[in-house]
């Protein structure tokens, strides 16, 4: 049985999406980091509601943690709308949406998760409904089948991608708003740290915050996770406060070390520069080799990895960098000239 990572960007339970629900933010300004993004989304809402139009289609793309639902249900709250929520792989066929589609008030917003993961049939079902606000809807099959043409009352689609890359071109295209989400800052996670402390009553260090910070791989997700694991040690160990002391022990306890990185990530590198040389190997080869999924590493593993620098992707496959080498304290040998140029890898990527 493979042991849930504290690190991960994904919610592990029905529990913990209630306790991410209780601190997130209601309302644009008291969002933190992502300042651009910000920006850019209240001149859009409020352009909008000048003109007494819905807001364009709205897609959030990055990887997963960073706030992409969040900004959905803010949005809905701030155009005073109903949001209906779903995603990409509990919608089957267009019927699956018919229901939310037609019972969906002027202004009201769709927001569907994943949304690269819908199959063809239902996003061409989309476009139309995008577009032009109206669908076409098979009624029955066979014989008796007749399609009908069903007006809609005009609304916002927000979508979120964590794989923008997997998005086909007539899809994206129809997003007239398209986000990316960065990584949060240090700082950023230290203030998205001190006013969750804040609503869960904690009492805390402001430089024991700081450290949860540094290790929250830039995502709010995590840090809120390591903040609620760290309350729990220091209520059991110690007297219930938050020191830099205290959060160092129960960070130790939790194998998570100075930059964030886990079991699974420093696994990972180590396989990438033990069994692979340094690289480049394929993502499949590092699958098999760790006995975990292709998507875990792609979508959880690796974007953490590029981001601070220890990977990097290239056509033959994903090679590790001095960096990586250096945290690991592994000698670092440079790869050879064919290596670097690309030539005779025996792992091409995938």
């Amino acid at each position: 049985m493979v042991r849930e990572r504290v690190i991960s960007t994904s919610s592990m339970s029905t529990d913990e999406e209630h306790f991410n629900e209780s601190l997130r933010p209601e309302r644009l300004d008291e969002i933190v980091g992502q300042q651009k993004i910000v920006e850019q989304l209240r001149i859009a809402l409020e352009a909008a509601t000048q003109r007494q139009e819905p807001l364009d289609h709205v897609l959030l793309a990055g990887p997963p943690g960073l706030g992409k639902t969040t900004f959905a249900q803010v949005i809905a709250r701030e155009l005073g709308a109903t949001i209906r929520i779903t995603s990409g792989p509990a919608i089957n066929k267009a019927g699956d949406l018919m229901h939310w589609l037609t019972e969906m008030k002027r202004g009201d917003v769709l927001f569907i998760d994943e949304i690269h993961r819908l199959n063809r049939s239902v996003e061409e079902f989309l476009y139309a409904a995008m577009e032009d606000f109206r669908v076409d809807f098979t009624i029955d099959s066979g014989i008796s089948g007749r399609t009908v043409n069903i007006a809609l009352r005009p609304f916002t689609l927000i979508g979120a991608t964590t794989r923008s890359g997997l998005l086909t071109a007539p899809m994206r295209d129809r997003f007239g708003i398209q986000f990316h989400f960065e990584f949060y800052t240090r700082e950023d996670l230290a203030e998205v740290l001190r006013r969750s402390a804040r609503k869960l009553k904690i009492q805390a260090e402001d430089r024991a915050l700081t450290t949860i910070a540094s290790r929250a791989r830039g995502t709010p997700r995590v840090a809120n996770r390591l903040l609620k694991r760290t309350r729990d040690y220091a209520q059991v160990r110690a007297d219930g406060r938050l020191t830099t002391a205290v959060v160092e022990k129960a960070l130790s306890l939790l194998q998570i070390d100075h930059l964030g990185l886990d079991e699974l990530d420093r696994s990972f590198l180590n396989s990438l520069i033990k069994t692979y040389g340094g690289g480049p190997a394929g993502i499949e080869a590092l699958a098999a080799t760790l006995g975990q999924e292709r998507d875990t590493l792609e979508d959880v593993v690796e974007p953490y990895l590029l981001q601070i620098g220890f990977v990097v992707r290239t056509r033959q496959g994903r090679s590790a960098t001095k960096a990586a080498y250096d945290h690991l304290a592994i000698p670092y040998t440079p790869p050879p000239i064919a290596a670097q140029e690309g030539q005779g890898t025996l792992f091409e990527e995938e």
